[in-house]
């Protein structure tokens, strides 16, 4: 099936299990969906099974979202208990979608108690509460795995809730990942169990004890030798280290779960020569999650790394947000340099990266699906290298390699029924029967043409709200209503003397001392770098101090 036809699917309303091999665009997909979901103003929860997974998403994890937590039962009491919690019922209440990604690595018990959460909030005895749930993984990777006195961990398909929720299976065949017919063949001999002396020999191929000139990413099974070869690699290199510490605000808990999750550090330690790996996307930018690099400044004109990738485009990285929202609210966030050290990561933070080099060490494979994985992340053959091997490492499980012949034969019959219903000019009709139902800018009448952020921004500056104010009301940073004020600023929206109000109260010594380092490292392309002004203080300052007294020495 293709992603054309799996997105007509989704359109329709019906619970839906997207899956396909490593590379087949189930992600970009999920994505195609969201954004449709969004344009629409449709409510819908974002989640996956692992956190790592989740913020790729922009979400939260599934047992965060139902407020399960790791509970491995649910009680009458439990229940009973969860819907008193009145952020759960505005939340799932309000939601019409939702999306469960990484779903190979959810337990079946789990999906049941899923279920039994949105039943009783939505008070609705259907599937899921009525809701259209979709799920997005691949069985031929990682499982679930359980803690102590857990039940034995299953896949989702042994469910009850699988098997009442009637998912049309979307099995995607494109290849968007591997542009070699050799990755291809391996990748699919390994999910088939068709591994033969053709397929060991283009794998053998690859085996090598010598690392490359290249220094490509090393995958791991183990965290212990991810930490070791980075801590290795990042004293080796000669010249002074700098930390780059990350910032967070917001619920204690939500901001932990970010810190577990989010694969950038709390504290980035970085030298020039520092093999990087960039972990999340901004095409503006010319990065994306995975893009491979080397830090040839440690502090550039905007006051952070400077890193140029393995493609030859030069970056001055800047800072980035990872958020967990509710209701349209910030709830948590960090903000860090989207950087890891990468002369080595592990295998499971791998999932869901496309990479151009790598090698790998399945020495001590333990887990099915694991060698495949691993192999899937490159996208060309000629970039793998395999460090270590073991009986293990490719491994897939029997019971997936047989269920997973009725899910491509469920696939096409859902593509079957797609083309009759296009045939019988009734798809359009069901796509936006399902609309209605869910979307409150169905009706064009009701469409309401809301402000930009910026305006919203000078609405509350021309009511001389406080910075304060102004930052917790539209749920930003202080730094980024301060953006906004630039850019109003700049545009001629409001003028410096709208704003001296902002300015009330702030030290004139401290303003005096900030006014002129900034004109001292003011340069000629009218660039007026925070972090020179910082360093020559001290520290003293905040980010935020100068970049308010900036408002008023720049000529806007």
């Amino acid at each position: 099936m293709t992603q054309k036809e799996a997105f007509d699917i989704l359109k329709t309303g019906v619970n839906v299990y997207i899956t396909g091999a490593a590379g087949a665009g189930k992600t970009h997909l999920l994505n195609m969906y969201i954004d449709y979901l969004r344009e629409h103003d449709v409510a819908f929860g974002i989640t996956a099974s692992t956190g790592i997974a989740a913020t790729h998403m922009g979400g939260v994890t599934i047992h965060s979202w139902t407020g399960l937590g790791v509970r491995s039962e649910l009680t009458p009491y439990d229940l009973e208990s969860l819907q008193e919690k009145q952020y759960l019922y505005r939340r799932i209440e309000k939601a019409s979608v939702l999306i469960i990604d990484e779903v190979s690595m959810l337990h079946h018990f789990r999906l049941d108690m899923i279920d039994q959460v949105l039943r009783a909030f939505k008070r609705v005895d259907a599937p899921f509460g009525g809701m259209q749930v979709v799920l997005c993984g691949d069985f031929f990777q990682l499982p679930p795995v359980s803690r102590m006195g857990e039940p034995d961990p299953k896949f989702i398909y042994h469910s009850r809730a699988w098997k009442e929720g009637q998912f049309k299976v979307c099995y995607l065949e494109e290849q968007f990942r591997h542009n070699d017919d050799v990755a291809v063949r391996v990748l699919n001999d390994i999910r088939n169990d068709r591994v033969d002396r053709g397929t060991m020999q283009h794998i053998e191929h690859r085996f090598t004890t010598e690392r490359s000139e290249m220094s490509p990413l090393r995958l791991y099974t183990h965290n212990v030798d991810v930490d070791k070869v980075n801590d290795q690699e990042l004293y080796r290199l000669r010249g002074d280290m700098m930390t780059y510490d990350m910032e967070t605000r917001g619920n204690a808990t939500l901001v932990d779960i970010l810190k577990k999750s989010c694969l950038a550090p709390e504290f980035l330690k970085l030298k020039v020569g520092a093999k990087v790996m960039f972990v999340k996307n901004n095409f503006e930018a010319g990065y994306a999650n995975g893009t491979l690099g080397i830090v040839k400044e440690l502090e550039g004109f905007s006051g952070g790394p400077v890193v140029e990738t393995y493609g030859g485009k030069t970056i001055e990285v800047p800072v980035e947000s990872w958020v967990i929202e509710e209701d349209g609210k910030i709830k948590a966030e960090l903000k860090q340099y989207p950087l890891r050290l990468a002369w080595a990561i592990t295998i499971h933070k791998s999932q869901g990266m496309s990479l151009d080099m790598v090698e790998v060490d399945l020495s001590r494979s333990f887990e099915k699906g694991m060698g495949y994985v691993a192999l899937s992340r490159v996208r060309s053959w000629d970039g793998l290298s395999i460090l270590g091997f073991n009986d293990e490492a490719l491994a897939v499980d029997g019971e997936v390699l047989a269920y997973d012949k009725q899910l491509r034969a469920q696939s096409n019959k859902a593509k079957a029924q797609l083309y009759e219903m296009k045939e019988s000019s009734t798809l359009a009709k069901k796509q936006e029967t399902f609309l209605k139902r869910i979307s409150p800018k169905a009706n064009p009448k009701q469409k309401v043409v809301k402000p930009s952020t910026f305006q919203k921004t000078l609405a509350l500056l021309q009511e001389q709200v406080s910075l304060a104010q102004i930052a917790k009301h539209r749920g930003v940073t202080e730094e980024t209503v301060l953006s906004h004020i630039e850019t109003l600023l700049e545009e001629g929206q409001i003028t410096k003397g709208a704003i001296e109000y902002l300015i009330k109260g702030f030290s004139k010594k401290k303003y005096d001392e900030i006014a002129a380092l900034l004109k001292k490292f003011h340069s000629e392309n009218d660039d007026w770098r925070l972090a020179p002004v910082r360093a020559a203080l001290g520290d003293r300052p905040s980010y935020r101090d100068i970049q308010l007294v900036r408002l008023f020495v720049r000529k806007w």
